[in-house]
């Protein structure tokens, strides 16, 4: 907040690019503040609401569970409403704005929610894998290759 001056090409470049910070209490939790280079290469401007609320979600999904045990996996608990839990095992955008999340609820039901970029409200949570002999299914690492994938 200083009185620092910009040039009209810092203040478009500034737009474009997108920024990230969170403060934790714990100073255990590595806070992220980089924005990998897959996810700031097309301008915001560029992007569909979708396809940037997409993006960001993947980097929250994969960063949640970068602080999970392994016997617990992601999930999502829906704001509002009885609607319960989603375990996530999928994740999608329609352009040009739509979110979709595919997976099953907490009795097994397959499950898909679909979302208008709007009403966009997600919290992460940590559900206990189904099965003691499986590994935790680590979505937000797939959804990250995808994503580095998908905007070359």
């Amino acid at each position: 907040m200083g009185d620092q001056i910009k040039t009209s090409a810092e203040a478009v470049e500034a737009d474009a690019i997108p920024r990230r910070h969170e403060v934790h209490a714990d100073p255990n939790v590595e806070a992220c503040k980089e924005v990998p280079e897959s996810v700031s290469q097309k301008p915001v401007g560029q992007k569909s609401p979708a396809e940037w609320a997409y993006e960001r979600l993947i980097l929250y999904i994969q960063n949640f569970e970068q602080q999970l045990d392994n016997e617990h996996e992601v999930a999502m608990g829906f704001a509002g409403g009885e609607a319960g839990v989603l375990r996530i095992e999928g994740m999608g955008f329609f352009d040009p704005d739509m979110i979709t999340f595919y997976g099953s609820d907490s009795m097994g039901v397959k499950t898909q929610l679909v979302q208008h970029v709007s009403q966009l409200s997600v919290m992460l949570r940590a559900l206990p894998k189904p099965s003691e002999e499986v590994a935790p299914t680590r979505i937000g690492f797939r959804l990250a290759a995808d994503l580095g994938q998908s905007s070359s």
